[in-house]
């Protein structure tokens, strides 16, 4: 669509001309109309023909990234025509904080090219949009505007939670019920080999048993049962009325250097216990999958349902867990307490369980007692709420989880997490 505001002047000119032409004549009017008129559809096919028979093409390396990592894209406008064209703005309708996609090309030859590069640093987790594009011209004389709009280039990017490595963090784990071996088969190659089987297609040569394929004269591989370690499910509390600091979509966007050869800001977790909690339970998932044991995680962060990851093992259940995790929002309006005792029955004998949570109301605690009794392995990561300048702290919670001989980890704002996780275990 035309912009009229800025060509009124111009369009009451003509029309008086014309006016003029037709009532009084005479070759000074007629001479004017012919120029107006000139000018008028001279602009008007010059802004319209700079958006169109254009070309835009864009790559993204990856479309996952962790906070701290980068979004990098590639672009390419192309001129498909043979006219060239001066001024396209190109404009990158993206909710990604600090992305800065957009150009301004002053000119673009006939069936000619330009390309550039972006590179966004990931501050905030989260998914967010990058497009649609828009392409935005006019002619020399201001009088007309037309933008077009390239909707398909709209997608998405996800941008998972930080995470730290915890070498030495050790909770108690449980082992399941009989010894050494589980009766449950499984694709992933462990250290319990249950028997032998005939290949089919998409078994890895690392599992083609050669004395059996030799002696059978046919392929033969080796079936697997899971190693005797259990189940390992994180518990991310979200209930919004314990959480402390920022919300998730209060955290303010980074100063970004204008031009790329600054340093770019170092990362640090909002003042935030939603941003604390999310970032341990990202962690402990990491921990325990990277150790090939069988992690789910439960979260109650909308108001009307759980969020739920069930438990596996392997890079697609990290990757789904950070998913999960990289859109959580406190929402919840359930206490622990309660949510707890609900998902009692999903926590059978020898189940690690880990707690994350800034609640300091001693329910829980309680509930977890009871948990803990049923021969469930219970281990709780407290957020202090007082760190983050809530009135109270963590401290009567602690004292109760040392009464309840419930092992617990107290994280408060500015603490390094790989630390407090590693050598700080309270064990009172």
């Amino acid at each position: 669509m035309h912009n009229l505001q800025r060509s009124w002047v111009l369009f009451l000119l003509w029309f008086a001309s014309l006016i003029a032409t037709l009532s009084i004549g005479g070759p000074l009017f007629f001479s004017l109309t012919y120029l107006f008129t000139a000018i008028l559809l001279f602009s008007f096919i010059w802004a319209w023909l700079n958006v169109h028979w254009i070309r835009v093409t864009r790559q993204i390396r990856a479309r996952q990234v962790q906070v701290g990592g980068f979004i990098e894209e590639h672009f390419v406008m192309q001129n498909t025509g043979w006219l060239p064209k001066l001024w396209i703005q190109f404009k990158d309708e993206s909710n990604l904080p600090g992305h800065r996609a957009n150009r301004v090309i002053s000119s673009l030859g006939g069936k000619s090219q330009k390309t550039w590069h972006v590179r966004t640093p990931c501050y905030q987790r989260g998914r967010f949009s990058l497009g649609p594009i828009s392409l935005t011209s006019g002619d020399p004389f201001g009088l007309f505007e037309f933008t077009q709009r390239l909707s398909h280039f709209a997608s998405h990017v996800v941008v998972y939670p930080m995470t730290v490595d915890l070498p030495t963090f050790q909770p108690p784990v449980g082992e399941q019920t009989g010894g050494e071996a589980v009766r449950r088969r499984t694709h992933y190659v462990t250290t319990n080999v249950s028997g032998i089987r005939d290949y089919v297609f998409g078994d890895s040569f690392n599992r083609i048993h050669w004395p059996s394929t030799a002696r059978n004269n046919r392929m033969m591989v080796k079936e697997f049962e899971l190693d005797p370690m259990a189940d390992v499910w994180i518990f991310l509390d979200m209930e919004r009325r314990v959480q402390a600091g920022l919300s998730y979509k209060d955290i303010p966007p980074p100063d970004l250097p204008l031009v790329h050869w600054e340093k770019l800001p170092e990362f640090k977790l909002p003042p935030s216990t939603e941003e604390y909690s999310v970032a341990v339970a990202a962690s402990v998932a990491k921990h325990f999958l990277e150790r090939n044991r069988s992690v789910g995680l439960i979260t109650y962060a909308n108001a009307h349902h759980r969020e739920i990851a069930q438990s596996d093992r392997g890079e697609r259940q990290l990757a789904r867990i950070y998913e999960m995790l990289a859109v959580a929002q406190a929402h919840g309006t359930i206490p622990l307490a309660e949510v707890l005792a609900a998902e009692t029955l999903r926590f059978s004998r020898n189940i690690t369980l880990v707690i994350v949570t800034p609640a300091v109301e001693l329910q829980w605690v309680s509930v977890a007692h009871h948990i803990m009794s049923r021969g469930v392995r219970v281990t709780a990561i407290v957020i202090d709420p007082g760190s983050f300048g809530m009135p109270h702290h963590s401290l009567e919670v602690e004292i109760e989880l040392t009464a309840s001989h419930i092992p617990h980890y107290v994280v408060r704002q500015g603490d390094a997490l790989g630390q407090v996780l590693t050598t700080t275990r309270v064990t009172r």
